[in-house]
């Protein structure tokens, strides 16, 4: 018995290892200008190749997007746009790739590793939305754009992050991409009221913290499986003041808010009384005396940067911040369509 037991046993080691040595392939996108474009490459045995684009087709990148995390498939480029080139000596490892599009990773999708007259010319390519640009992270249900729920834009949806794939370093990439201060804290949601109700973004984040965007900080896909119990809540320094300036006092002139040190006009698209409400009431300037239109005939337009449009107020909030507006440097506007405001603490001498 002890022979036949041994050879099971060494049978059963030969078996193993031959399982363990073939790891699942991985995937990766390289030379692309962020983590979700570039050139495919696959590892197969531990040695990384290119694949073929025969075949090559949108449903595959989908599928290509969907393993790494990235947004919605964009494109099905050419791979060998992607600098620097595939070296000669990487082997394209495989070719006549088809998914149905609804896999969870490359590896599930039929594909022929027999490859043969295929040159890295032909290498594919994957141009995935990317996931990271400021209009597709923001903070939600907290009081202004700088404090709340961390989410972003995946595959057409907004998302929650989980705690697990989170720290403060990412929140200081995070205050600085929103334009927002320094970062307070980051910690697990607060209460029920304020946790997502959709999808959760299964991605973790490895920042260092010196990072201009999320983007730049190195990723892997989240292994924990998270309820929104678990959801991220961080808080930046709230950077947010403004000034009427070019008139007689400090309660008239064109508006102004400050962004990242530069001060920057508003445009007024969407502008109106309330919005004007809001302002006096910030500046404790009383209330709005004039419409925003005839006021700007009085300043004139500004220089530099218009930081701010399509700003949405109801009137009862009591700072510009809380209201309503596209992302920081967004807009369609030129100067001349910047908002003044005149509020009636201090009436300026003019005529109307």
């Amino acid at each position: 018995m002890a022979p036949l037991f041994n050879l099971m046993l060494a049978i059963s080691a030969i078996f193993i290892g031959s399982c363990l040595s073939e790891s699942p392939p991985k995937v990766r996108l390289v030379g692309g200008p962020h983590r979700c474009e570039g050139r495919v490459e696959v590892e197969l045995n531990g040695q990384w190749g290119t694949v073929c684009d025969d075949g090559w087709d949108l449903k595959d990148v989908a599928v290509v997007c969907r393993e790494l995390n990235c947004g919605a498939a964009r494109k099905t480029p050419r791979g060998a746009k992607y600098k620097p080139a595939a070296p000669k000596e990487q082997k394209v490892l495989i070719q006549d790739v088809n998914c149905n599009g609804m896999e969870g990773t490359l590896s599930e999708c039929e594909q022929n590793e027999d490859v043969f007259n295929c040159p890295h010319e032909e290498d594919a390519g994957v141009q995935c939305e990317d996931p990271f640009t400021p209009e597709n992270v923001r903070l939600v249900d907290g009081p202004g754009h700088c404090r709340g729920r961390v989410e972003v834009l995946h595959q057409a949806q907004w998302s929650s992050v989980c705690k697990a794939g989170w720290n403060l370093r990412a929140s200081k990439v995070a205050c600085r991409q929103l334009g927002c201060g320094r970062a307070l804290l980051t910690h697990r949601c607060c209460n029920k009221m304020a946790q997502g109700k959709g999808p959760i973004w299964k991605g973790q984040m490895s920042c260092s913290g010196h990072e201009a965007n999320l983007r730049d900080c190195p990723f892997k896909p989240l292994e924990n499986n998270c309820t929104h119990s678990e959801d991220t809540w961080m808080e930046c320094e709230d950077p947010f003041e403004l000034r009427l300036v070019g008139g007689d006092n400090p309660c008239s002139g064109r508006l102004e808010v400050l962004h990242m040190g530069t001060w920057g006009s508003v445009c007024d698209d969407g502008w109106g009384e309330k919005e004007d409400q809001v302002v006096c009431k910030q500046l404790s300037c009383g209330k709005p005396l004039f419409p925003s239109f005839k006021a700007r005939k009085s300043y004139g337009p500004g220089a530099g940067r218009i930081w701010l449009d399509d700003v949405v107020c109801s009137g009862e909030e009591q700072s510009l911040e809380s209201c309503r507006h596209r992302l920081w440097g967004y807009h369609d506007c030129t100067h001349k369509e910047d908002v003044a405001v005149i509020c009636s603490e201090s009436t300026p001498d003019f005529d109307v």
